[in-house]
């Protein structure tokens, strides 16, 4: 079975992504992507770390590496192409959640995710911390 890949127009994307969304969302914006993220990772759920890298790549987000695993916790960095990445006008709720949700999962722990823009570097650190002592059930 042969797998094709299709293309679309980045236009078509952006207009959602910055533009309408933020339009119906308000400024409730960055709560409801987080959440959304949140939920997209519980209808796309990923067994591992390399799952979760490969899913951005798929859905065309950018290109996530894991750059530090700690006891407690994960940094992550998301570069792309600075036009389709758009970092100086664009949220990265909608993957902290969904980063956020994947870990929780695969881990067993609470866990919640924030992004920094590193606007010089053309890429984005998500930070995962794990609460430890707050288990979550399967």
């Amino acid at each position: 079975m042969s797998t094709t890949q299709v293309s679309f127009p980045l236009f078509g994307y952006e207009l959602i992504r910055d533009y309408l969304l933020p339009s119906i969302l308000g400024k409730h914006e960055k709560d409801i992507l987080y959440w959304a993220g949140k939920d997209l990772a519980r209808k796309f759920p990923c067994t591992d770390i390399p799952l979760i890298i490969s899913f951005f790549q798929d859905a065309g987000w950018g290109d996530l590496t894991l750059e530090k695993e700690t006891k407690d916790g994960f940094i992550f960095h998301l570069t792309n192409d600075p036009q389709l990445l758009k970092i100086k006008e664009r949220n990265f709720r909608l993957e902290a959640g969904f980063i956020a949700e994947q870990i929780q999962s695969i881990n067993g722990f609470l866990a919640e995710c924030y992004e920094e823009k590193k606007e010089h570097q053309e890429q984005v650190v998500f930070t995962v911390k794990m609460d430890l002592k707050e288990k979550v059930k399967a």
